[in-house]
């Protein structure tokens, strides 16, 4: 075959696709398992930070299993319901109406960790909250997020955010009031607060809002056997 006519050049470039598509597709499946490995020890580390505990990625599974030792799924009446609380997509439980749970033993004490998620300023946010025994005050949080702004919204990610939260009550005098996120300097009225993201405002208010809107379908659970 003519090396220099059109039809040679149009049968070698379409060898040529097939074949890089065929290596990766091979190199896409063989990697399939390693990312979701990977994913499931993020999410994993997720939700040992909200109960104040950073490990390395290979020790992750280990620390988790030793001190996650139930999950399970509710409804908004707090209602125990089948599936996998570690496999559930939380950007889907509100319309699934099911929610995770996952019950931590650190040093002795229960903690409850529940997951929450939100719209940001430029994408999904979400994350995990600890509460201690009473179901009441916090023991943990760990926020993230999808594209928010570096140095700004995004800084909802940091220790220096998320460590705000310890100790604050979700039913102060026994009545469901969330956790306010506030401009800084500024106060919230009958109820618990953290100061928000300088310069961030836009996502301050959206993780306001994804509290609220994620713990009130933990209420009836929260109050369960308080």
């Amino acid at each position: 075959m003519n090396r220099d006519s059109n039809v040679y050049t149009i049968i070698y470039a379409s060898v040529m696709v097939v074949l890089v598509a065929v290596l990766l597709a091979v190199t896409s499946e063989s990697l399939r398992s390693y990312q979701k490995k990977n994913e499931a020890d993020d999410k994993r580390q997720q939700i040992l930070r909200s109960v104040n505990v950073s490990v390395s990625g290979s020790e992750t599974e280990k620390k988790y299993n030793e001190l996650i030792k139930e999950s399970f799924l509710v409804n908004d009446k707090g209602e125990r319901v089948d599936g996998d609380a570690f496999a559930v997509d939380v950007a889907k439980m509100f319309s699934k109406n099911t929610y995770p749970v996952f019950v931590a033993q650190i040093d002795g004490s229960t903690k409850y960790v529940l997951a929450m998620y939100g719209t940001g300023l430029w994408g999904p946010i979400w994350g995990y909250i600890s509460v201690n025994e009473d179901k009441n005050s916090v023991f943990g949080a760990d926020f993230s997020h999808q594209g928010e702004t570096p140095g700004l919204g995004a800084e909802i990610a940091t220790l220096t955010f998320s460590s705000q939260f310890a100790a604050k009550q979700i039913f102060p005098n026994n009545e469901f009031k969330s956790i306010a996120v506030v401009k800084p300097g500024k106060t919230a009225q009958g109820q618990d607060y953290v100061d928000g993201i300088s310069g961030g405002t836009i996502t301050s208010n959206a993780v306001d809002q994804m509290l609220r809107n994620s713990l009130k379908n933990y209420v009836d659970f929260l109050n369960a056997k308080k």
